[in-house]
């Protein structure tokens, strides 16, 4: 057990890591430009709170969630998804009080307990964003786009949106009462789940993926949400769809899409690739707020998996990568010039230049191994004829060229031949 790491979660070692931070800058650059500011939530929230917000009828509060009692006796649970954490933290900060729009974005690790699968671990890593503040359907046109841009941007191909409304407050419960009536008869046809959520919320029917219970519901009758929907949440839609038009952003209509969460109202969307399934998606919770004890306040965001978009980064063939290998390896010819080499690593180092050395008192010949295994521009090369002249003999690895240069002269070309911006 020691020495085993828990099942659904994974290492992330050096060679991997850098195209995780890739991926990262390319969504903080992305954000920014859409003038999002990155919020960090704490890791645990009450359990109340995600009952409460993501819905004690859906699989992730009822079948997925790490709870525990703490010390105190408090039921705490590790954050399954990140909107109902960045809405306690909108709520308990006051930000309501701030003019405008409140835009954030998080890139956090997420815990649901469940069967491991492709690119989708008990502890895995979500991308996401919440506008707080504004009902217009500019801004549902908006964060789908900026869903898609994003995704482009990481390099991902073959994307697809699929768009519905789920209505409001004013339009589900008859859509409820329809859905009832609908399927009562066929009760004992539907599976335990959706029997449970035909008393609690018959919506989540759409969101089962039992075939036979998608069978029931397309030969009993059972009303998509589109089709009771109310007036103002149909000209809303409406509106979305016109705006994502005019942006130029492309969009099929999928009835039976409602996502995984209660809190949705009005837009909702997924993005898929084909040979894949869901990559992202999201949707309008204009009652999560007051729902926590906020004020009334609309709200807009979505979610995509880390790991699902660099697993499909690579399938398709257009992996991201974060530069790697050294600018400078030290190399240290003899006793003499340890002094004269650490001083000269620690100048590069502050100068921006990437750098490092042989600690384990190879010989030179190894040390260039060495700089060749860790992918270095340049070979430093410090010894007691250095040290004697005041110089470092600097090699090039890629042209072979090796030239003398003072000591004070060596830490400002190396920055300016290495492209370091001052």
């Amino acid at each position: 057990m020691l020495t085993q790491r828990p099942r659904g979660t994974t290492d992330l070692l050096p060679g991997e890591v850098e195209r995780w931070q890739a991926a990262e800058e390319t969504i903080r650059s992305v954000f920014r430009r859409y003038h999002y500011g990155e919020i960090r939530t704490p890791v645990f929230e009450h359990t109340e709170l995600f009952a409460r917000g993501v819905g004690e009828s859906t699989d992730i509060v009822s079948k997925e969630m790490y709870t525990f009692l703490d010390r105190g006796e408090r039921s705490l649970t590790l954050r399954p998804e990140g909107t109902a954490g960045v809405v306690r933290a909108y709520v308990e900060n006051k930000l309501y009080g701030n003019p405008g729009l409140t835009k954030l974005y998080y890139i956090e690790a997420m815990f649901r307990y469940e069967k491991p699968q492709k690119g989708r671990e008990r502890q895995f890593h979500q991308y996401g964003c919440e506008v707080l503040g504004a009902d217009h359907p500019a801004v549902d046109a908006e964060v789908i786009t900026l869903n898609v841009h994003l995704l482009r941007t990481l390099g991902l191909q073959d994307l697809h949106v699929e768009l519905n409304s789920v209505g409001c407050g004013v339009c589900r419960p008859a859509h409820k009462a329809r859905m009832i009536a609908a399927l009562t008869p066929h009760r004992h046809e539907l599976c335990r789940d959706c029997q449970q959520r035909l008393d609690r919320n018959p919506l989540r029917i759409f969101d089962c993926k039992n075939e036979h219970c998608q069978a029931v519901l397309r030969t009993s009758g059972a009303p998509t949400i589109l089709e009771a929907l109310c007036d103002d949440c149909r000209a809303h839609f409406s509106s979305v769809r016109e705006m994502l038009e005019s942006i130029g952003t492309a969009y099929e209509v999928n009835d039976r899409l409602v996502r995984g969460l209660d809190y949705y109202t009005r837009t909702a969307w997924e993005i898929t690739v084909p040979s894949y399934g869901t990559v992202a998606g999201g949707g309008r919770y204009n009652g999560l707020v007051a729902m926590i004890g906020g004020p009334e306040t609309p709200g807009i965001g979505f979610a995509g998996g880390m790991e699902r978009a660099l697993m499909l980064l690579a399938e398709q063939g257009r992996d991201l990568r974060a530069p790697t290998g050294l600018d400078v390896f030290v190399t240290v010819a003899d006793e003499a010039g340890e002094p004269m080499a650490m001083r000269l690593l620690q100048d590069l180092r502050a100068a921006g230049v990437t750098a490092d050395r042989d600690y384990l008192g190879r010989s030179l010949k190894a040390q260039f191994k060495a700089a060749d295994r860790e992918a270095a521009k340049f070979v430093a090369i410090i010894g007691e004829t250095e040290v004697q002249q005041g110089s470092v003999s600097l090699k090039d690895l890629q042209s072979g060229e090796q030239v003398a240069l003072p000591v004070s002269d060596i830490v400002s070309y190396l920055a300016e031949k290495v492209g370091v911006q001052s």
